[in-house]
This record gives structure tokens, C-alpha cells and sequence, in this order.
């Protein structure tokens, strides 16, 4: 190989060896360094964030297909209730009143399909359980915003809730006593 060859591949071989050195000298070190400090309470949060986003799966999947059926529900009537207008629309006259008939008819069918559907006991079952989901979704990805903060410290929505509430308690406290000094400087 001439000289200008073989400098290029002597480069690409010292670097990779240099990673691939430097990568084996640190693959022992995460574990060590995990054992104190703020690392240690990042590996907590991170373990807590992933337990939390394993068990949202289960929610998550059971959200979607939830989900899913509530479209087909939808869908399934809509397709219906147009069969039935269009069944419908060949015996109307053709005259100028034909698309305010046409409209009448689509209402009329539309509100009674949808109707007879958001009172049926399957919509109410799949919707409310759909509901449910999304709760408990929501539920997890509030866990993980509060690990999150804790990690960066700063609040979490529990205690801004609670510092809130205090705050109204106080207010609350000091209109009253303002009540009875009003009163008092009245008599």
C-alpha cells in the first residue's frame, strides 16, 4: 500500500481502538457510580419513571381499544343511519323543496340513531370504561411529573395544592377577623 493509503486507515484505527478502550475502561463504572450521590437518587427516579410506565401499559392498551370501539360505535351508526336516508331520499319529489325534505329526513334519522346509540348499555359500558382508562392514565403520568420535579426540586402539584390550601384557609381567617374588628370599631 502506498504511503497515502495507509495513513488514513492507521487514523480510523487508533480511533476506534481509543472508543472501544475507553467504552471497556467505563463499562463497569455506572454501577459505582450509582451507589452515592445525586446518582443514587437519579437511579431511584429513573427506576420509579420506568415502573411507572410499565404498569401505564396495561392502562394504555386498555385505553386504546376502548377507544377504538367507541370510534366503531360511532362509525357503525353513522353508516347505518346514512343507508337509512339514502333508502329514503329516491321517494322524494324532485322539486325546489327536495333539499330541505332531503335535510329534515337526515336530521330526524341521525337523531334518533345517535340517540338510541348513547343510550344503549354497550356505549354506556365501553364509554365509561374508556373514562376510566384515561383516569388511570392520567394518574400515571402525574406519578412520573411528580418524581420529575422531586428529581429537580422543585414542587410537586401535592404540595402547591396544599400550600394553596393553606393560603385560602388564611384568607379566609383574616377577612373574618376583619369581620369582627369592623364590628368591634362600629360599636
Amino acid at each position: 500500500m502506498s504511503q497515502d493509503v495507509k495513513q488514513p486507515l492507521d487514523n480510523f484505527k487508533h480511533v476506534s481502538m481509543f472508543w472501544s478502550d475507553l467504552i471497556h475502561l467505563m463499562s463497569g463504572k455506572p454501577v459505582a457510580l450509582t451507589s452515592v450521590g445525586p446518582m443514587r437518587t437519579w437511579t431511584n427516579d429513573m427506576k420509579k419513571i420506568t415502573d411507572e410506565m410499565i404498569e401505564s401499559q396495561k392502562d394504555l392498551a386498555e385505553f386504546n381499544e376502548r377507544l377504538t370501539e367507541y370510534y366503531k360505535q360511532l362509525f357503525d351508526t353513522w353508516v347505518e343511519a346514512q343507508r337509512k336516508v339514502d333508502s329514503k331520499v329516491p321517494s322524494l319529489p324532485q322539486d325546489s323543496e327536495h333539499m330541505e325534505a332531503y335535510k329534515r329526513i337526515w336530521i330526524d334519522i341521525f337523531e334518533n340513531d345517535f340517540t338510541g346509540l348513547f343510550d344503549s348499555e354497550r356505549f354506556g359500558k365501553n364509554y365509561g370504561s374508556m373514562v376510566s382508562a384515561e383516569l388511570e392514565l392520567t394518574k400515571h403520568w402525574e406519578n412520573i411529573q411528580n418524581v420529575l420535579l422531586h428529581s429537580m426540586r422543585l414542587p410537586t402539584r401535592k404540595e402547591i395544592d396544599d400550600v394553596y390550601k393553606e393560603l385560602h384557609e388564611l384568607r379566609k381567617r383574616v377577612k373574618k377577623l376583619e369581620r369582627k374588628e369592623a364590628e368591634r370599631n362600629a360599636a
